[in-house]
Formats: C-alpha cells, sequence, structure tokens
C-alpha cells in the first residue's frame, strides 16, 4: 500500500524537524535545572541522571549515523540476534555506561550540541535517506524520517520521565505527539513486535488518532505491518485515542485502563475487547 492521497512526506518531516528544534532547548533547559541527578526518573530502574546519560546516547548514536564520529559500537551492541526486546535493554545498559557521570548538566550540554549537529548535517535531505542503527539489529537502517521521529520521541518522552522525578514542569503537545505517531511508529510497531506471542495472531487494528494520523496495523502470524491512511478494509477493532495519551500508552509512561478511564482512548468494531492485544503484542523497552 503506498503514501495517502494528500500526505506529503516532505513537509511532515520538516514540521518533525521543526518540532524536534524547538524541543531540544526545552530539553536541554530541563537537564540543566536537575536538582539532584541521583532521584529515581519515570524510568524504574534509572535515576535522572542515568535518563540524561541514556539521552546522550541516543543524540551521538544518530548523529554518528551521518558523520562517523564514533566507531565504538562493538562494545556496546550484543552478539547474535535476540528479541528486539532483550536487545534494546542490553545496548542501553551498556550505553549508559558511556556517559556516566558527567552529570544532567553535563548531559544538557551534549544535547545541545548534537542535536544541532543532527539538524544541521541532516538539513536538506530526503525523508527517505536511510540511516544505520545497528542497535536496533544487525543491518537494519531506518529511513530519516523515522529517525527523526525517534529522536522527538526520545526528547519528549524521556523529558517526561526526567520531569516525574524531578517535579519539573514538563508538556509534550498534540501535534508533537501526533508528529512521533505518524513518522516513527509505522516503522517501530513492526520492529517491536513480539513475535513470539503474535505467532498465530490474526487481527487487524484501525487506530485513528484525533486530528491524525490513521493507522492500518494488521498482525499476522509472527509478523506485523503498519500503514498510514491505508484503503478501506474490514478491521477487527477500532481504536480511537488522543494523541499524547496513545503515544504514552506506547512507550509504557501511562497504563492504559487510565487513559480508558479518562476518555483519552476507546475501542469499537466487531472485536473492541482485542484493543488490549495491540500493547500486548507490540513491546517497550
Amino acid at each position: 500500500m503506498g503514501a495517502a492521497v494528500g500526505l506529503d512526506p516532505v513537509a511532515e518531516h520538516e514540521k518533525t524537524r521543526a518540532a524536534l528544534r524547538a524541543a531540544v532547548p526545552r530539553l536541554v533547559r530541563l537537564l540543566r535545572d536537575v536538582p539532584d541527578g541521583g532521584a529515581p526518573s519515570g524510568v524504574p530502574v534509572w535515576t535522572v541522571s542515568d535518563v540524561g546519560a541514556h539521552l546522550q546516547a541516543v543524540y551521538l548514536a544518530y548523529c554518528s549515523a551521518f558523520t562517523g564520529e564514533f566507531d565504538g559500537w562493538d562494545a556496546v551492541l550484543p552478539t547474535g540476534g535476540g528479541a528486539f526486546i532483550e536487545r534494546i535493554t542490553a545496548v542501553n545498559a551498556k550505553a549508559i555506561g558511556l556517559f556516566g557521570g558527567d552529570g544532567c548538566g553535563g548531559s544538557g550540554d551534549f544535547v545541545a550540541e548534537r542535536g544541532e549537529t543532527f539538524l544541521r548535517v541532516t538539513e536538506g535531505l530526503a525523508p527517505d535517506t536511510p540511516v544505520a542503527t545497528p542497535w536496533y539489529g544487525e543491518g537494519v537502517r531506518l529511513t530519516l524520517a523515522a529517525a527523526t521521529g525517534l529522536m522527538l520521541s526520545e526528547t519528549l518522552v524521556h523529558g517526561l520521565d526526567i520531569a516525574r522525578g524531578t517535579r519539573l514542569p514538563w508538556a509534550i503537545g498534540a501535534d508533537e505527539a501526533r508528529l512521533v505517531i505518524g513518522q516513527a511508529f509505522p516503522t517501530m510497531m513492526p520492529l517491536a513486535l513480539d513475535t513470539a506471542k503474535a505467532q498465530g495472531v490474526r487481527i487487524a487494528f484501525d487506530v485513528a488518532i484525533k486530528g491524525g494520523p490513521r493507522l492500518a496495523v494488521v498482525v499476522e502470524d509472527g509478523t506485523a505491518t503498519v500503514t498510514r491512511d491505508a484503503p478501506p478494509r474490514a478491521y477487527d477493532c477500532r481504536i480511537t485515542a488522543a494523541p499524547t495519551a496513545f503515544l504514552l500508552i506506547g512507550f509504557r509512561r501511562t497504563p492504559l485502563w487510565k487513559a480508558i478511564a479518562r476518555g483519552r482512548i476507546r475501542a469499537a468494531g466487531r472485536r473492541p475487547w482485542l484493543a488490549t492485544r495491540l500493547t500486548e503484542l507490540v513491546a517497550s523497552p
């Protein structure tokens, strides 16, 4: 299935770049304002400083895909295959060690520099430019559009993790969430599928994000495809969600039941009870 009529990949990519450009200084200020880096963060196993170190690793990784400044992947990447969740968990643990001890102020400086670098070196490149992302799997490449959306998601979601640990203010706007969902989710949901749980499963989800985008998520016997604004077809379950709520559910920052109770997400269709299966089938580290 091709791109939907009316979807302008270049324009949406530029909007995502603009959102990232605006979010980076917010994240930098947040990191520099952290009063206690040793405080627990919104990630149960990480301190606030750990989150800052993880963000440094993320920004270094995506910059290095274009600048080649980091050549230490052998020390970070796990050997062999392994499930997506296991691989990312292992990479995250090792990557934090690259930057531990710098403190959140140092993390802020690093993010500011690498954020500017990423936006500069990718200026004018086509959204479908390939980006090497070996941390997701051997030989895995994303498009620049997906990579930019993922950098925006890391900025927004981990900013929230820091804010929850420090009680500092942080907001994720609906437009920002829509861009992440539209640019990154179609690529990452199939990669993050729990293939063991998905064996023998055949479910078609129609995910409508309020204000857009719309995703057709089809899980079929251990594989998944996600298509933006797909042509009409029969679905088992239709999910309507507020953009920020869906983003935070996808990253396990908000429980599904809480979003349902607050009216941020609802399910319909022939088999609405299958809505809970989507969060079970798609993993999140």
